[in-house]
């Protein structure tokens, strides 16, 4: 729609509370927000473009078109707008990097082999949870604490898969963990440890300690001085994690104190947590607002984000200064609670003061992330005066091709920003119809693959970076600026070039000039890490690539197993080694009993018995 159009049908809305939706010429939803009159709120966005701002003026030159939905009340429309920007996460709304607030720690007892694990919410899945606790950091503390207290597993080990595979990890070497990963240790005791697990996390230390206390005594007795002085250490151990559960276990709060600080369009964030008048956590976020509002309702967007389906909420939300829909706020918070939840902006008195602590505290984190990211911003400005950019590099894309001779070639692309992995924007290409190992044909699908889809809008595709890094020479970058000149974009390219030990040694321009990094130690640590992750990300693709067509070409050995039955047999058992080990009643449980057999006599190397035709014959038909 034009901008006219825009402006026309905005004056024609309705003077009604309600929703409306902005949504730029590929139909993504760019803003979500709410009004007590529509047509006054909109209008305002298309009416006199030169009073906003310049990131407004962005959003506003991307709207192709809006919706909206009429609500009964200015709550109602609250309640829907919060539902529709947590459903969209639009570009231009306020929103929290992750749920924050009150954790969870969740044991999945209906397991075999419980394990902790953190979440936001209460599941009914059959698992035990525990809390809410004040922060995700107290969480893992706790978690870590209890699993070190008891010496259970915190490797990613899945049990009972992995046990006797491999040897015992550092964790069982340095005294965290009995090594359950072994075969003598069993799967009672393993839940004797989670009993004594669940007590502690319930608070109930005094049974735990009698209970290792007769435990060590009895062993003492017994002249098993070894596990004697193993369960005194525990004892101990458990002992101080009743000395600090008591401080932060539960610590769900009675009362938030919220506090604010703004540095131009960056927001500190600070929600200070009291447990009966004592301070029990405190969380903190860092946002940059998309476009410039009042400081209120940024405070406003982010009271809604912040808590927003929250498990638990405190009775008492003491806010740094008032805003325009609090009563609406209050009303569905208290909604989603069960109880009354009062947001209070205090003007006098000890409650004051506790919103000045937020705001020093608000304060001190703004300050110190701007720091931060000044020190990146100084990083981005050297890179990009070595290599005579134009534009700061802030998004950098580095490629990188991985492959064993002609099969399983594979393409890899990072992204960079901030000087940050944003490992949510990574790709991966799968290469086909090259004739063989020829690493700038490949460059050259990657990149065209990588390029067409920005121009078709897909939506995994739909960022430029300001800078491309080639893993390689000045061989790759021709590659890449041949592909970029096709699509019709001009975007900086170097390549990465190494060392005879295999190390970053500097990158090479398109003319052939190669800049040296050794002499800014951080542009030279900052490319090094974008050549490594780039290689490693690459070469774990591969891997992964080369074992599932190694497995695929097994099978297709086999007579009657087609692709169909290759993905089935994949689905079921995961592995070609399971696949192998399996006897022949499972298999028929799996493919019809032809298949079964040959699979069975393929891995084995000798036929089916009468015995095993005769188990496998109700499960086969």
């Amino acid at each position: 729609m034009t901008r006219e159009e825009l402006k026309r049908k905005a004056q024609a809305l309705p003077l009604s509370p309600g929703v409306y939706i902005m949504m730029n010429e590929a139909g993504e939803v760019i803003y979500v927000g709410k009004s007590r009159a529509l047509k006054n709120r909109v209008s305002q966005y298309f009416a006199n473009l030169a009073s906003h701002t310049g990131k407004t003026r962005t959003m506003v030159s991307q709207i192709d078109h809006f919706d909206y939905i009429l609500a009964d009340s200015e709550f109602e429309a609250l309640v829907l707008e919060c539902s529709l920007i947590k459903r969209h996460k639009p570009r231009y709304n306020i929103l929290l990097k992750d749920d924050k607030g009150y954790p969870y720690i969740r044991l999945s007892v209906q397991e075999r082999y419980p394990r902790f694990s953190l979440v936001s919410r209460v599941a009914e899945d059959g698992a035990r949870y525990f809390g809410p606790y004040g922060s995700r950091s107290s969480s893992r503390e706790i978690i870590q604490t209890v699993s070190s207290a008891l010496r259970l597993p915190t490797c990613r080990k899945k049990f009972p898969r992995d046990i006797g595979k491999e040897r015992p990890c550092l964790n069982h070497h340095i005294g965290t963990c009995d090594g359950w990963c072994r075969e003598e240790l069993t799967a009672a005791e393993y839940h004797v440890r989670i009993e004594h697990a669940i007590h502690l996390l319930d608070g109930k230390f005094s049974e735990v300690e009698a209970e290792l206390e007769r435990e060590m005594q009895q062993a003492s007795q017994e002249l098993r001085f070894e596990q004697a002085a193993e369960l005194r250490d525990r004892l101990q151990a458990i002992r101080l994690l009743g000395i600090r559960q008591k401080v932060v276990a539960n610590t769900r709060g009675d009362t938030d104190v919220i506090g604010v600080h703004q540095v131009q369009l960056k927001y500190g964030f600070v929600v200070l947590h009291y447990l009966e008048g004592a301070l029990a956590e405190r969380d903190t976020e860092l946002v940059t607002i998309p476009v410039e509002e009042e400081k209120a309702s940024v405070l406003s967007a982010l009271l809604k984000q912040y808590y927003g389906g929250r498990g638990h909420l405190p009775k008492w939300i003491y806010l740094p200064l008032d805003f325009e829909d609090r009563e609406e706020v209050e009303r569905m918070l208290t909604e989603a609670a069960g109880y009354k939840v009062s947001l209070l902006v205090p003007k006098r008195g000890s409650k004051l003061e506790l919103i000045r602590l937020a705001n020093k505290n608000a304060e001190e984190e703004t300050e110190r992330a701007i720091s931060k990211e000044e020190r990146q911003s100084q990083l981005m400005t050297l890179l990009g005066s070595m290599l005579g950019l134009k534009t700061l590099p802030f998004r950098i894309e580095a490629y990188d091709i991985s492959n064993t001779g002609a099969a399983d070639i594979v393409g890899a692309m990072t992204v960079f920003q901030d000087g940050k992995p944003l490992k949510r924007d990574y790709r991966r290409f799968r290469l086909k119809e090259l004739d063989g190992p020829d690493d700038y044909a490949s460059m050259d699908q990657v990149l065209t693959r990588r390029f067409r889809r920005y121009r078709e809008r897909n939506e995994k595709f739909n960022v430029l970076p300001d800078l491309i890094l080639m893993d390689g020479g000045l061989g790759q970058v021709g590659v890449a600026c041949r592909v970029l000149a096709q699509v019709g974009l001009a975007i900086p390219v170097f390549g990465m070039v190494k060392d005879h030990r295999h190390r970053t040694r500097g990158l090479v321009a398109p003319d052939g000039r190669e800049i040296g990094l050794q002499s800014q130690p951080a542009v030279f640590t900052l490319v090094g890490r974008i050549q490594e992750e780039t290689h490693r990300f690459a070469i774990e693709y591969h891997r992964a690539s080369h074992a599932k067509s190694t497995v695929a070409s097994a099978l297709e050995e086999i007579p009657g197993v087609g692709e169909a039955r290759r993905q089935v047999l994949l689905k079921q058992f995961k592995s070609l080694k399971a696949i192998r080990e399996a006897d022949y009643e499972t298999l028929c449980q799996v493919v019809p009993k032809q298949v079964a057999q040959s699979v069975y006599q393929h891995f084995n190397k000798t036929d089916v018995t009468d015995d095993q035709k005769e188990k496998g014959k109700s499960v086969c038909e």
